[in-house]
């Protein structure tokens, strides 16, 4: 995209974190925002804090695990502004732990937000985006455990690996429907996100039940910490996204440093060797 003015961005877990510096940096090029959140209280902030700033926003409560309010994500969407140029599916939540440890809540609960949002995402809006032609983008957010696998990350790598293939296989897909709609995916490193505390929205029938071990609760903290210690801030990545959407870059990674751990991993394969672990 090279024209950014008046055109709609809809933005997932936008009410804060990455998602909220996207919408900032996006309204910062004269566009609309579609602030789309679970969070009540933080999407009603973010809205006021974007109209007293002068942007042109509206928030839409999500789910973004859940079809329906996806849908209507985007009917709401096209009410208000009369079309969509921009979709980015960045809601997130984290939960770690050994892969046999995590319960059928713990899966359903991460993969539903991770993954399934950026399936619905990419399956609601789509479609919209190719009928209405022009240029227009779309921005899935991974993670860079979307392109190591490190221990005690399992659910949270499975969910990001897949958002990672799905965005390549929808980068081919899109070449050979159109050159106007494009796709990027972020994988950031450490940023100082609300995502390590995300169990705060997590649903009343995904409750976890796990009791966690000590060593457990030491993973929890040190990834606290690795997130909120991240040099990077929110908006440094927003600012690394909206250079990818006007240079039509697909693949973000925010931190540089963090490629040996993917060479490492894909040396491991193609040299048919057990995996190195990326955490040393």
């Amino acid at each position: 995209m090279k024209d950014f003015q008046g055109k709609v961005a809809v933005i997932t877990g936008g009410a804060s974190g990455l998602g909220r510096a996207m919408a900032d940096r996006f309204a910062r090029e004269g566009m609309s925002i579609v602030l789309a959140d679970v969070e009540p209280s933080a999407l009603a902030k973010a809205e006021a804090e974007m109209k007293a700033a002068g942007a042109k926003v509206i928030g839409v409560r999500t789910d973004v695990s859940k079809a329906a309010e996806v849908e209507a994500l985007a009917q709401k969407t096209l009410a208000a502004f009369g079309g969509v140029h921009l979709v980015a599916n960045n809601a997130g939540v984290a939960e770690g732990g050994n892969v046999w440890d995590n319960t059928v809540a713990d899966w359903e609960w991460v993969l539903g937000v991770n993954l399934w949002g950026v399936i619905h995402g990419v399956r609601v809006f789509t479609p919209i985006m190719l009928k209405q032609g022009g240029e227009c983008h779309i921005i899935n957010t991974a993670s860079v455990a979307g392109l190591i696998s490190p221990p005690g990350m399992g659910i949270y790598c499975v969910s990001k690996h897949a958002v990672v293939t799905l965005s390549e296989c929808l980068h081919h897909d899109l070449a050979q429907k159109t050159d106007k709609l494009k796709c990027s995916v972020l994988c950031p490193a450490y940023v100082p996100t609300g995502i390590a505390d995300s169990g705060r929205n997590r649903p009343a029938e995904l409750s976890g039940t796990r009791h966690k071990s000590t060593a457990d609760l030491a993973l929890d903290a040190s990834l606290k910490k690795a997130v909120q210690s991240g040099k990077l801030s929110a908006a440094d990545v927003a600012q690394k996204v909206y250079e990818a959407v006007r240079d039509e870059r697909f693949y973000i990674l925010s931190h540089p440093k963090i490629k040996p751990s993917i060479q490492w991993r894909m040396e491991d394969i193609l040299q048919d060797r057990n995996p190195t672990n990326p955490m040393g």
